[in-house]
């Protein structure tokens, strides 16, 4: 389905509200590279503009039922998308902020000790990451990541094209950013906690 009128717009709008996937999946075709070039401009990163593309979409499924209030779809998908890169940059922000204060006002003892954590607390995130990955993936990763293999050397030695190496790597760093940001937000958290406390 073509979005190439209002009436099918708001057809697909209806459809979707009433929860169908499939129109929801053509929507998401359909806005998907607008919403991410407007995030790339906004925060001149290809991970953060990802991210944000999955936060709206997820958000525009969650709330569905209020599609159908809407009157200029494309205008509230902007504006939902610039607001949500403002929200997650200033959120970025504090936790940066955050970091810095507590490490000048630690002693250079207790500073180290906090780094030292933070190191920890990161290396056993990636792992997590990793061993979260398919199979292939995995390998992919590991014989790039341990074994510093180049990508036509991993692809001779599992039998596969170098673009398929580049698909599994891509992939599989794209997931341990995910995974990871996820989980630090959550342990930054808990660190600081613990140390202001």
């Amino acid at each position: 389905m073509k979005i190439d009128a209002l009436h099918n717009e708001t057809e697909l709008l209806t459809d979707i509200a009433a929860g169908s996937e499939k129109a929801f999946a053509t929507l998401f075709h359909w806005y998907r590279d607008k919403v991410y070039s407007a995030a790339f401009r906004l925060t001149h990163s290809s991970f953060l503009a990802e991210e944000v593309v999955q936060d709206v979409f997820l958000k525009l499924w969650v709330k569905r039922e209020a599609l159908l209030e809407i009157a200029g779809f494309e205008d509230y998908l902007f504006i939902m998308t610039r607001n949500h890169v403002f929200s997650a940059l200033k959120r970025m922000a504090r936790q940066q902020q955050l970091v810095d204060d507590l490490q000048l006002e630690l002693p250079a003892g207790e500073n180290t000790t906090y780094n030292r954590l933070l190191d920890l607390e990161i290396e056993e995130i990636v792992h997590q990451a990793v061993e979260l990955l398919p199979a292939q993936q995995k390998q992919v990763y590991l014989m790039s990541k341990e074994q510093e293999l180049k990508r036509d050397e991993i692809a001779k030695k599992l039998r596969i094209s170098s673009e398929t190496v580049k698909t599994h790597l891509a992939r599989a760093l794209r997931h341990i950013r995910a995974y990871s940001k996820l989980k630090l937000e959550i342990s930054i958290s808990w660190l600081l906690f613990f140390l202001v406390n």
